[in-house]
């Protein structure tokens, strides 16, 4: 009989407030959009695919040759939107950075290898709109999601990208060997079997060599994601990626990104860094 891993990776099991954080998510994200319409800073909806959810909202910097971040949101790839996360574009946006903040269709309408595919394509449309090259940063599934973008064949895909379109990514709580999955009750949504999550895991792909990776995790998390994150950072450190390892005290998987949101934080001030790379 197989192993079910279901309580290892059910975060909203493990944190009893999820409902009130994600209530508090909603409001906080309606707030930046509609203050950030008032500058005349918010593009909302802009579509990069031909889906409903395949859309960028994005909060410009006044500069216009200003460093350009993608944020990918959570949700295990089967929940949220880019509304609930506008608030985490805040502390970025402070700094004179143009974020964009990533939808993409759902799980079990896409499969996770689909939803990969879908956000090259929101990368490769912010290469095209902006012409520089992107730092990318996410939590949960999007965590997940950074780690493929920096390791994507971006020429392949659009000879006029540079092949390290993206330098730098910033992953929290993410999953990046998905074969843990394929014995969990969320699997009826994501349909993996060994294989396909072993194509969809970034850990066992090629490191994108020189590159900068920066895993964080919330030190209260689930075991499993503090794991994952480790063997991840050790992984690619090994293969020639900077990496850099971080376990917040006291964090759990809801709460650890609350300082993207702010200018002063420590994960802000990291975050400006990386940009940082991307004009070099």
């Amino acid at each position: 009989m197989a192993t079910d891993n279901s309580a290892a990776y059910n975060n909203r099991a493990a944190v009893a407030d999820f409902p009130d954080i994600v209530a508090q998510w909603q409001r906080d994200g309606a707030a930046y959009r509609e203050a950030m319409a008032q500058q005349g800073r918010a593009e909302l909806d802009v579509r990069f695919g031909p889906t409903e959810r395949q859309y960028v909202d994005l909060f410009k910097a006044k500069d216009p040759q200003a460093p350009v971040a993608l944020f990918i949101h959570g949700g295990y790839w089967r929940a949220m939107s880019p509304k609930e996360h506008s608030h985490l574009a805040r502390g970025l946006s402070a700094h004179g950075v143009t974020v964009a903040v990533a939808g993409y269709d759902l799980a079990p309408q896409v499969s996770i290898a689909q939803i990969i595919e879908e956000m090259r394509n929101a990368v490769l449309f912010l290469w095209k709109r902006y012409g520089r090259r992107i730092m990318v940063y996410g939590h949960s599934a999007g965590g997940h999601l950074t780690a493929c973008m920096m390791a994507t064949d971006w020429p392949s895909l659009d000879v006029t990208a540079p092949a390290d379109l993206v330098p730098a990514g910033y992953a929290i709580s993410g999953v990046f060997d998905l074969a843990g999955l394929v014995d969990t009750d969320m699997n009826v949504d994501f349909r993996l079997d060994e294989s396909s999550a072993r194509a969809a895991s970034p850990l066992f792909w090629p490191a994108p060599d020189g590159r900068v990776l920066d895993i964080v995790v919330g030190g209260d998390e689930l075991p499993e994601f503090i794991r994952l994150s480790r063997v991840m950072a050790d992984t690619w450190g090994a293969a020639g990626v900077q990496t850099r390892y971080e376990a917040v005290p006291g964090k759990h998987h809801f709460n650890v990104v609350a300082p993207l949101a702010d200018p002063m934080s420590a994960m802000t001030t990291r975050l400006v860094e990386l940009c940082d790379l991307t004009g070099k």
